[in-house]
């Protein structure tokens, strides 16, 4: 019998619920834990190499989050490790962990229905590792203050809250994958290792398949000088299949205003251009654009598929 009333109903009840307990679990304190002390060591380390260099870059605050010192890697460098593990260690039972508890049917026996269920569920996921970022934000800016003791400009603070946004659609890919294996496999450690290969196999070994398909794609021929230009090409291309690298090019963007291409750039293409001048955050916004939608549009894709899936799910008792 189909109930009446609203599909959303129900949603801010699981979104808080789901918050809540996000926000409780241990799981989740320990990770802010190991994400505030990498963030701590990162921010000490890249103030303290950039306090030589006060007065001489103008931005400052955006060189803290990308700027590392031995043996300590840089802030944006901890953030694209700790985060996916997060977001995988949040939904990896989203979905399973209720049948696993015999809860689902229960709650679905409520007027709350299976797509306020999922979405509340990733939204209450996506919410939470969203308040780690801000209060890791403003942490970092606040560390940034005290240890430089320069404001940072309007510009370097834009930038920044795109850089934020930008990490939070990075991480809302890993909460798609993480959903979508709960939906998959009724067994909660069998979704865990499954969405943790993918990253993996993303993070270690994409890059060097993605070297090798360029290679047999576009082999290098010696006597043509375009071929190493095409190679490159082919290899940008296929490193964009990786949301790690779409990650990396959009805050490459948007933390780095000399940038002026993410790709392999011909001596043609800069006729006319200051080097070292910086673009505005606009040029820097379009040119990050594409990686920040791909990003998007990937983590779209994936709860669409994870939505599908556990509308076609029986529910059993």
């Amino acid at each position: 019998m189909r109930r009446e009333g609203s599909p959303w109903v129900g949603l801010w009840a699981v979104f808080f619920k789901e918050m809540a307990d996000h926000l409780s679990s241990a799981r989740m304190r320990l990770f802010e834990v190991l994400i505030f002390l990498s963030a701590l060591g990162a921010v000490y380390s890249s103030t303290q190499t950039l306090r030589q260099t006060v007065g001489e870059d103008p931005f400052l605050l955006l060189k803290v989050f990308t700027a590392g010192q031995d043996p300590l890697p840089s802030f944006v460098a901890f953030l694209s490790f700790f985060l996916p593990l997060a977001a995988i260690a949040l939904a990896f039972d989203a979905v399973n962990g209720e049948y696993a508890r015999h809860t689902l049917s229960r709650v679905l026996s409520q007027p709350i229905y299976r797509d306020a269920l999922l979405i509340g569920k990733f939204l209450a996921a996506l919410a939470t590792l969203g308040l780690v970022l801000l209060a890791l934000f403003l942490l970092v800016v606040g560390l940034s203050l005290i240890f430089l003791g320069v404001p940072p400009g309007g510009e370097e603070v834009g930038r920044a809250l795109l850089f934020l946004l930008a990490t939070l659609a990075y991480t809302g890919v890993w909460l798609g994958v993480a959903l979508l294996f709960s939906v998959l496999f009724r067994n909660a450690a069998t979704s865990a290792l499954a969405a943790i290969a993918v990253w993996l196999f993303f993070a270690l070994f994409w890059g060097i398949i993605a070297q090798l398909l360029a290679q047999a794609v576009v082999p290098y021929n010696p006597f043509d000088p375009e071929s190493e230009y095409r190679q490159a090409q082919a290899l940008v291309a296929f490193s964009r299949f990786s949301p790690n690298t779409l990650y990396a090019e959009a805050l490459q963007a948007l933390l780095n205003p000399g940038v002026r291409s993410l790709g392999p750039v011909l001596f043609s293409q800069l006729e006319g251009a200051i080097l070292g001048t910086p673009l505005s955050l606009g040029q820097s916004l379009l040119l990050a654009w594409p990686q920040f939608t791909a990003l998007i549009a990937i983590t779209l894709l994936l709860f669409a598929l994870a939505y599908v899936l556990f509308q076609r799910q029986e529910v059993r008792a």
